[in-house]
């Protein structure tokens, strides 16, 4: 095979990059395959990378039918361990507030201050923007929004009352508090948004078809080898799935509904 690497760029929350880094290293080793894995710092790497983890929503901005032919091409993505993920590639956005807070659905955050973690985030500010809509409040519903930079900025933000409340990956959120457990008596989740289609692993479609295929089979079948379980475990993943294009119209069915409202800023 060739020498050429192929670089790997992760658009998605740094509390997994570890995860991905294992993964794409034990993809390389058993395609003999000389990959490496980069945290993207702008969406426009996505171009230039071999294969990138990115969030539904930037995806679904640089494909089909808004761009056409498509860069990119999703081919697999994880699902999660637990019941709420009924065995689909999905995923929700919780809503955070601190545990002392008089808070307890979304309903009650009217007037409130908000944090995303950025504007191309599906989880954060895409699904938040869409339930707005849907519930008739596109007129300044927060009373103050605020961009965190990541979903880990938000939530530290809520802890320390910087902010009332915030829409967090459902996955990032069970890690943080699994890896910070004093998590647990500052924050409640009194709410969640959702289900979205999960981030998805998408190819550059200048790849060799055959590469793209057996890249996508090693994840597929990643989790019957004793040896995956471990990172995968520390992802909460349960198993990969082949997904494509059309898997994510559900979000841009919700980009579509915001966009006829009229409401492209989050307030």
């Amino acid at each position: 095979m060739t020498n050429r690497k192929t670089r790997v760029v992760s658009f998605l929350a740094p509390t997994m990059l570890p995860v991905y880094e294992s993964m794409i290293g034990y993809v390389s080793r058993n395609l003999q395959w000389d990959m490496e894995v980069v945290a993207g710092s702008s969406y426009d790497e996505l171009y230039q990378a071999d294969f990138s983890f990115v969030c539904g929503l930037p995806y679904v901005l640089r494909t089909a039918p808004r761009l056409d032919p498509s860069p990119i091409v999703a081919i697999v993505a994880p699902v999660l361990q637990g019941e709420r993920y009924q065995n689909k590639p999905i995923y929700f956005s919780d809503v955070i507030v601190r545990q002392d807070s008089s808070f307890h659905s979304f309903d009650d955050l009217r007037g409130c201050s908000w944090a995303y973690n950025e504007r191309q985030s599906q989880s954060g500010y895409g699904v938040t923007r869409y339930w707005l809509v849907k519930l008739g409040q596109t007129h300044g519903y927060f009373s103050r929004v605020v961009e965190a930079g990541f979903h880990q900025n938000a939530i530290r933000m809520v802890c320390e009352g910087e902010v009332d409340a915030s829409a967090i990956d459902s996955l990032v959120l069970a890690i943080e508090r699994r890896d910070h457990p004093e998590l647990e008596a500052k924050l409640r989740v009194i709410d969640s948004l959702g289900p979205s289609t999960i981030q998805p692993l998408v190819a550059a479609t200048r790849i060799a078809p055959s590469l793209i295929e057996d890249v996508q089979s090693v994840f597929i079948g990643m989790h019957n080898d004793s040896r995956a379980m471990d990172f995968l475990r520390r992802g909460f993943i349960d198993h990969f799935v082949a997904v494509q294009d059309n898997d994510y119209d559900d979000i841009r069915q919700m980009m579509s509904v915001c966009e006829a409202a009229d409401f492209i800023e989050l307030r």
